[in-house]
């Protein structure tokens, strides 16, 4: 568990007395660790719930979506997708919510693993160089999407607000020797005004996407950003789609899942040796593999078409080959039988 450094102690006194007083006790609170893509935060090694505490600030600025684009992006932390949370199932979450002093919009955060109406939405809508505080409990474990929902829900998430949240089981996941953190989006981007486009509301109402990216931008995932492997190694991936329309048939060029934890539900049924899983809009999954050959194999949806707008990764794996896996051979020359005689 997260207990704050001792050198930094009477600081922080005021802070965890406060914390038991909001949530009814006087324990010490877990400060939650949040990563950005493909980055996960490290498991839960603790044997019970706890308090957590969560920090997150909703951020405007301008960003590439391709190296020859740039995009007036709003998000949370600053990165398209957001940080990924862990947490455990039974926790007790203290969630605050600030909206950057300098941005422009309203914002707040619908989070799929809350119970109630809005899913935090309705407690968390805070205006520039605010901030707004809520409590829930996990109850579920499972993968899930957050989103912001304030205003036109649609501006808000076509130009990048949202992210994963975890919730562990009880006992945690099995462990694999590496963790990702994957997320689909589409971007309907106008034409650029001023060097920067920003989000065409008449390409999202009539479904056409003019990037379909992985982590936020065209190569998210390619060249210095691609994931990386060793032969041998079992590999779990926590995907998300956030859409906003279309649905994903993520794949692997060259692997097989050997699990999917089916619509990102723990405790359910696991699918096994599957080819692509589809995962809808504002869902996910997870998908754990081995990887027994080197070389660079391809994350895509394989609702090919959207290769073209951006929809593909790599998975560079290091190592020796494996012949039992796959191989090449010299084919001998075919015989050619003259029968003009």
């Amino acid at each position: 568990m997260t207990i704050f450094k001792l050198k930094n102690k009477f600081k922080v006194l005021p802070m965890l007395l406060l914390t038991g007083y909001l949530t009814g006790t006087m324990a010490f609170a877990e400060v939650a660790k949040l990563t950005t893509a493909p980055n996960v935060p490290p498991a839960i090694k603790r044997s019970k719930a706890e308090t957590v505490v969560v920090n997150l600030e909703a951020k405007e600025y301008v960003g590439n979506l391709t190296k020859d684009v740039k995009y007036g992006f709003w998000s949370f932390g600053g990165t398209v997708p957001g940080p990924m949370l862990r947490l455990r199932v039974g926790d007790s979450i203290e969630f605050h919510l600030s909206n950057a002093k300098g941005n422009t919009q309203p914002h707040n955060i619908d989070i799929h693993a809350v119970n109630g109406p809005g899913g935090g939405a309705a407690f968390t809508t805070v205006d520039p160089g605010q901030e707004k505080v809520f409590t829930f409990k996990a109850k579920a474990a499972g993968l899930f999407i957050y989103h912001c929902a304030a205003g036109s829900i649609v501006d808000h998430i076509s130009n990048g607000m949202y992210g994963l949240v975890l919730v562990e089981p009880e006992g945690g996941l099995p462990s694999v020797d590496r963790e990702y953190y994957v997320m689909e989006s589409e971007f309907f981007a106008s034409d650029p005004e001023n060097g920067v486009a920003s989000f065409d509301i008449q390409k999202g109402l009539d479904e056409h996407a003019s990037h379909v990216v992985f982590n936020g931008k065209e190569g998210g995932l390619l060249g210095d950003n691609a994931l990386k492997a060793k032969v041998g190694e079992t590999i779990r991936i926590y995907f998300g789609n956030i859409g906003p329309n279309s649905i994903s048939s993520f794949h692997i060029i060259g692997e097989i899942f050997d699990k999917v934890y089916n619509d990102g539900g723990i405790g359910g049924a696991i699918g096994k040796n599957i080819q692509t899983t589809l995962v809808p809009s504002a869902g996910a999954t997870i998908v754990e593999f081995k990887v027994e050959a080197p070389g660079a194999y391809a994350l895509v949806d394989h609702s090919i078409y959207r290769v073209a707008k951006g929809a593909i990764g790599h998975l560079v794996v290091e190592g020796d080959k494996n012949p039992a896996v796959n191989s090449t051979r010299k084919i001998r020359p075919s015989i050619s039988l003259n029968t003009n005689y």
